[in-house]
């Protein structure tokens, strides 16, 4: 309560000191423009914005001198005759489409492509389905045994392919191979010194054995890291369900790794239909040409035959047919991202 000096009692509350009485507690609103101003880029911004582009540059240009550069090579050589004498002329023959005539009406690339697609098939499906099985067998196993089956798929892995390729040539030997003393110890006639090599059936039935050994590590773990990320709690709502194993793995495995096996399934068709290293060095397309896939076809006619643009056409012809077999896995692929 204040006391003026007209005697008149107040009631209001004093006010705080330093502060007029009435004045409004709000702090005053700042003065000045309200603008934010945001400084000019700089050439420190500028070098910002090429940073990612510098990055990966060093690979573009390495993919461009590795890849691009022979590709371009390829197909200008394969309109072109290159055969001895243009080997010692070093002037080329422009010929146009004569090469691709050529192998389009000849009978025996067309047999070899038939080859090469049977080949591609019956090897990627062994290897889909044994790694997809062996990969659920990792799952299934004990820390112990699945360490001793990770490494043995690791070795099979990382063995050069010239070093399995001679371990395949000595099983089957003619004379001391192991496939021979087995079946003769079995019981089996007709396997003193047997040829295994003798037809180009039976020696594309011992590469598909070596392709098949060789890639079925890539698929198992894999199949088996994938496998670590479906919840335990899927398997027992399926086994609750009364889901057997085949029903467990088509209702709970396969939805949730689908994108797993579109992927292998794609690196696997490549990987196969490529193969040149394995069919060559078996018997290096032998007997009388019956084991020539479409890489070793190509390898003999430019490199037997020294018909260099016959050969270029034959590989581009390849890429066109590998392609075109992968465009149906790409569609599917777009169609997958487009669903999620």
């Amino acid at each position: 309560m204040t006391v003026h000096s007209q005697g008149a009692v107040s009631t209001a509350p004093e006010d705080a000191p330093g502060r007029a009485a009435g004045e409004s507690t709000t702090p005053p609103p700042p003065t000045g423009s309200q603008e934010i101003h945001t400084p000019p880029r700089g050439r420190r911004s500028r070098l910002g914005g090429l940073v990612p582009y510098l990055l990966i540059a060093p690979a573009v240009i390495s993919m461009a001198v590795l890849l691009l550069y022979p590709l371009v090579k390829n197909v200008i050589l394969s309109f072109q005759q290159v055969n001895r004498k243009e080997l010692i002329t070093r002037v080329p023959e422009w010929v146009g489409f004569d090469n691709y005539t050529e192998l389009l009406k000849d009978p025996d690339f067309w047999t070899v492509v038939l080859r090469s697609l049977v080949f591609t098939v019956a090897n990627v499906l062994l290897i889909m389905v044994i790694g997809s099985l062996i990969g659920v067998l990792l799952n299934r196993l004990g820390t112990k045994m699945r360490l001793v089956l990770s490494l043995a798929l690791m070795l099979a892995w990382a063995m050069p392919i010239v070093a399995s390729v001679t371990v395949f040539r000595w099983l089957f030997d003619e004379q001391f191979g192991v496939a021979n003393w087995v079946l003769r110890s079995l019981g089996f006639s007709g396997y003193e010194q047997h040829n295994w090599f003798e037809t180009g059936f039976s020696t594309l039935v011992i590469v598909t054995l070596l392709i098949v050994w060789g890639s079925i590590p890539f698929v198992a773990l894999n199949m088996y890291a994938g496998l670590t990320t479906i919840g335990s709690e899927l398997y027992e709502a399926a086994k609750m369900d009364g889901a057997n194993g085949w029903r467990t793995f088509w209702s709970v495995v396969f939805p949730n790794l689908k994108p797993f096996f579109m992927i292998t399934t794609f690196l696997e068709i490549i990987w196969v239909f490529k193969a040149f290293a394995q069919v060559y060095a078996m018997n290096m397309g032998g007997p009388d040409h019956a084991s020539e896939t479409l890489p070793v076809y190509a390898y003999i006619t430019g490199q037997g035959l020294f018909r260099y643009g016959l050969a270029a056409a034959i590989s581009v012809l390849t890429i066109v047919m590998l392609i075109a077999i992968m465009s149906f896995y790409f569609r599917l692929i777009l169609k997958q991202e487009e669903e999620q």
